[in-house]
């Protein structure tokens, strides 16, 4: 009995979706001067680094020979890898303050309106009337609000308007800038960690654990898909502002713990070129 042709190799269904997925990450590295044989030598200590450390069998030593086989890598190259610990993302101070900050203005009671949204405030104020001053002081005694304010006002995440009040500018919800950024980079590989291992948990779990949904349509007008992307943005904000205000709330009362908790949303649009047949792929 021959074997059949139309047997393909274990793990071969990924490989489509892996082109797709590192298709947007292969051009970021292009363009940012990060080379293949650079990429290569992550990805060896990666693979390294998750086999020795996720797929170690309960009860036994992981071996250099397991990694060895799990991973296709020498063991040679495993044993001069191996403990290297994995890849740390550590929060760069200037974003933990920042997002703690805004996080609270945006969600605290004393510091928004009606609706919700974000009061302007006024620099300094009666002790319990609402400040600049008070909202920074109730996150961080570390730094001066005034420390604080002028760097906002730098780069542009908040302004004064006619009444010299501080006022939150939409930027602030969104790290922006050319890319080299610290903070845009961080919220780059923590976010697409996060959507990514909720995909992965989905597919690999018993049952899908996490929430992971999209909305599209495709043969759209440019017109449309540009109206949509804007009521898109409109929506994802409530709906982000309105899990900050409960998150809030709830830590008021949460004894902490050892858990993290993300909710993100996404919104892309692009001109794609039509699908071919499946007889022309």
């Amino acid at each position: 009995m021959s074997e059949s042709t139309d047997t393909k190799p274990e793990g071969a269904s990924l490989h489509a979706p892996l082109a797709r997925l590192l298709r947007p990450l292969v051009r970021l590295l292009v363009a940012r001067g990060i080379t293949f044989p650079a990429l290569t030598d992550l990805l060896r200590e990666l693979y390294v680094n998750v086999a020795e450390y996720d797929f170690a069998l309960p009860g036994k030593e992981q071996t250099d020979s397991r990694v060895s086989l799990l991973t296709g890598i020498h063991r040679k190259e495993v044993r001069r890898l191996r403990g290297a610990g994995a890849p740390v993302s550590v929060v760069p101070a200037v974003v933990s303050r920042t997002s703690r900050i805004i996080a609270r203005w945006i969600a605290d009671p004393a510091f928004t309106d009606s609706q919700g949204q974000p009061l302007p405030l006024p620099r300094t104020a009666d002790a319990g009337a609402p400040s600049f001053e008070a909202l920074v002081s109730g996150v961080t005694r570390d730094l001066r609000p005034r420390a604080v304010l002028d760097e906002w006002l730098d780069r542009g995440l908040a302004f004064t308007d006619a009444r010299d009040r501080i006022v939150l500018a939409e930027a602030a919800y969104v790290p922006r800038g050319d890319g080299s950024g610290e903070p845009q980079l961080y919220y780059f590989g923590r976010n697409l960690h996060d959507h990514i291992a909720a995909s992965v948990a989905n597919i690999v779990g018993d049952t899908p654990r996490f929430l992971e949904r999209a909305v599209h349509y495709d043969g759209l007008s440019k017109e449309l898909a540009a109206k949509l992307e804007a009521r898109a943005r409109e929506i994802a904000m409530e709906a982000l502002q309105q899990a900050n205000r409960e998150a809030h709330a709830a830590c008021q009362t949460d004894p902490g713990g050892a858990y993290r908790w993300n909710f993100g949303v996404y919104v892309y649009a692009e001109a794609a070129p039509p699908a071919r047949p499946a007889d022309e792929r």
